[in-house]
Formats: C-alpha cells, structure tokens, sequence
C-alpha cells in the first residue's frame, strides 16, 4: 500500500494514496484504502501473503505507490508471463 506521508519512511503510513491499478498489470488493484483514503477498513490484502519474488516485480519507481492486484499478488501474473515466455 502507498502512502503520502513523507514523514512515515520507514514507519507505519497514516494516509493511503488514491492509486488504484496495480503496477504489475495495470488492471483495478481493488484496494479499499485507496478507495475511501483510509485505512480503518477491510481489504484484501490483509489476508494474502505476498512473496518476495512477486514484490521484486514492481518497477522500483512504483513500489510503495500502489497495491498490487490480488491475481498478481498470488503470482498469477508470474504464471501467465511464464506461459508467454515459452511461446
């Protein structure tokens, strides 16, 4: 999740950022802070383990911009580039 707080690198971010296409495939990332601006309410990805090979995915200019979507999160998107690489 993104946040605009420059004072919180590092720390807990108390205002999520309004992004909401995942950086990975560009579609709805579906994430609820970035839909209301706060984060009191539930999302998915509070019930997705996010692996360190999909994160290393993220353009190193959009991390910690924008959520993934929940199909790249659970590396669906690694599947499919797989499938299209072996073509």
């Amino acid at each position: 999740m993104g946040c605009d707080d420059t004072a919180c690198a590092g720390s807990a971010c108390t205002t999520p950022l309004a992004e909401h296409r995942c950086p990975l495939c560009g579609g709805p990332n579906g994430c609820a802070p970035a839909a209301s601006g706060h984060f009191d309410g539930p999302c998915w990805c509070t019930t997705v383990h996010f692996r360190p090979e999909i994160r290393a995915l993220i353009p190193s200019a959009q991390r910690n911009k924008a959520c993934l979507c929940q199909r790249c999160a659970e590396g669906e998107s690694m599947t499919h580039q797989a499938d299209q690489d072996a073509s």
